[in-house]
């Protein structure tokens, strides 16, 4: 049963009132936790496997069309500056390139033999994996780049909100949070949209603190790309050495994240 693309819960939507809109649809994003829920023994082993081959130095790689390429290129995006790992380390891979990101691209995600040509141009090798995102799993260019990977060699998985997708067949580590029909039927930006967007929240925050890239509860090693994180990051300064906060901006600034001022002290 394909549940992205069943009926609504909800018929003539355009008779609600605003009001009516707003709560039905957080009624609906209730069941998106619940569901995401039930996939965490899966999450849990793609983990465990994803860990190993980084500390390695293989890399993360997310494909994906559409919405769910963005959330893969939004959760990439976002590792380098909240851990302070390098670019490349999280790449995100959406169908029709960085243009897509901004604007649909006709047709890119039917090309079943583009991703794995996307994914050679970074030199993908057996240390990297491969995780495709589609909401659908029936996404051709996904199904395409995983199974060309898993046929090299490389670990793949996957997010998706239909059982036993195409994609899921596909891949060594599928991960299936299943949300239900849709408020505006078949507009996965909804429901699975928020369920793939947990699911890479759980699964990248997990890999980064196995990698040691947390302390604490801290993100000792953020990139101090603004005011706003120099003030975050001298705060944790201030709290770890117990020193006032003119000081901790200027070891942070000095030294260029927590972590390195912490090592400095701890090593003098």
């Amino acid at each position: 049963m394909n549940v992205t693309e069943s009926e609504s819960n909800h018929n003539h939507l355009e008779q609600m009132s605003v009001k009516e809109l707003l709560t039905n649809i957080n009624r609906e994003d209730q069941s998106v936790p619940l569901a995401v829920e039930k996939v965490i023994p899966q999450i849990e082993a793609l983990v465990k496997e994803i860990v190993p081959r980084m500390e390695k130095g293989g890399r993360l790689f997310y494909i994906g069309a559409g919405t769910s390429g963005r959330l893969g290129v939004v959760d990439a995006s976002e590792c380098p500056p909240t851990y302070g790992v390098e670019h490349g380390m999280v790449v995100g891979i959406i169908a029709g390139g960085d243009g897509a990101i901004r604007k649909a691209v006709e047709f890119a995600e039917d090309d079943e033999n583009q991703a794995w040509k996307d994914l050679q141009e970074y030199m993908i090798n057996h240390k990297d994996t491969v995780i495709g995102i589609a909401a659908s799993g029936g996404t051709p260019y996904v199904i395409g780049g995983v199974k060309k990977a898993k046929e090299n060699g490389i670990l793949t998985g996957c997010i998706a909100c239909n059982p036993d997708s195409a994609l899921a067949w596909e891949v060594d580590y599928p991960i299936e949070p299943i949300v239900g029909p849709e408020f505006v039927t078949g507009s996965t930006r909804m429901k699975a949209g928020t369920a793939q967007k947990l699911v890479l929240n759980m699964l990248s925050t997990a890999v980064m603190i196995q990698l040691g890239r947390v302390e604490g509860n801290r993100m000792v090693d953020m990139q101090l790309s603004n005011n706003k994180l120099v003030d975050r990051g001298a705060k944790m300064v201030m709290e770890m050495l117990q020193v006032d906060y003119k000081t901790a901006e200027q070891l942070l600034r000095k030294h260029g994240s927590v972590r390195k001022v912490i090592d400095h002290i701890k090593n003098s």
